[in-house]
């Protein structure tokens, strides 16, 4: 599993109506796309627990070529054409989880991303992050959880949707619009076989 996000920030007065309605017309061209595990349509409005008008992707891709095919492809070449060409995040994935909502809609996104210490020893803390993503994922409102490592920067992600607009998690939160996810179900094996 591989996690990767990219996140155009937008102009204070900029119409998030444009994003719904791009959303809302071309989200579901991935619905199929092969190598999809899910791609999260986000985004955050200023004055609404944002400081930014945000348009943030976020994608769990359940095969490396899905990905690299996204990427180098016709899907990304009209984000490059619309916003300019944006930085990319990309994580090695840890785990995904299922959680009591997974059949419901997900309404938010909650993302945390926090630094590995210097000296941490890295097999106790990531086994501590991939525990504590099982017990969030039991959460009732839970749709699902995903943990990634960056391991240039020494960075975890946490990133979980949820079923309703007040979930009970830290971290940056998103609306979401849209859900593809073709091949969710690939997911928790490739998350834990590497």
């Amino acid at each position: 599993m591989h996690a990767m996000q990219y996140e155009i920030t937008l102009p204070a007065d900029y119409d998030m109506g444009i994003i719904r309605t791009r959303v809302a017309t071309k989200g579901h061209l991935l619905d199929a796309f092969p190598g999809l595990g899910l791609k999260a349509y986000l985004m955050r409005e200023r004055g609404e627990q944002s400081v930014v008008n945000q348009y943030a992707p976020f994608y769990l891709w359940a095969a490396q070529d899905g990905m690299n095919a996204f990427l180098l492809g016709a899907g990304f070449d009209g984000v490059v054409r619309d916003f300019g060409r944006p930085e990319v995040q990309h994580w090695t994935g840890l785990a995904f989880e299922e959680g009591p909502a997974s059949a419901c809609v997900a309404r938010t996104a909650v993302r945390r991303r926090h630094r590995v210490p210097e000296g941490a020893p890295l097999p106790a803390l990531l086994a501590e992050a991939v525990e504590e993503t099982r017990r969030l994922s039991g959460v009732a409102g839970v749709v699902c959880a995903a943990l990634a490592l960056d391991p240039r920067h020494w960075e975890l992600v946490h990133f979980t949707l949820w079923d309703h607009d007040t979930p009970r998690a830290v971290g940056d939160r998103f609306q979401v619009l849209h859900v593809s996810q073709p091949e969710r179900a690939a997911l928790t094996s490739n998350a834990r076989t590497g």
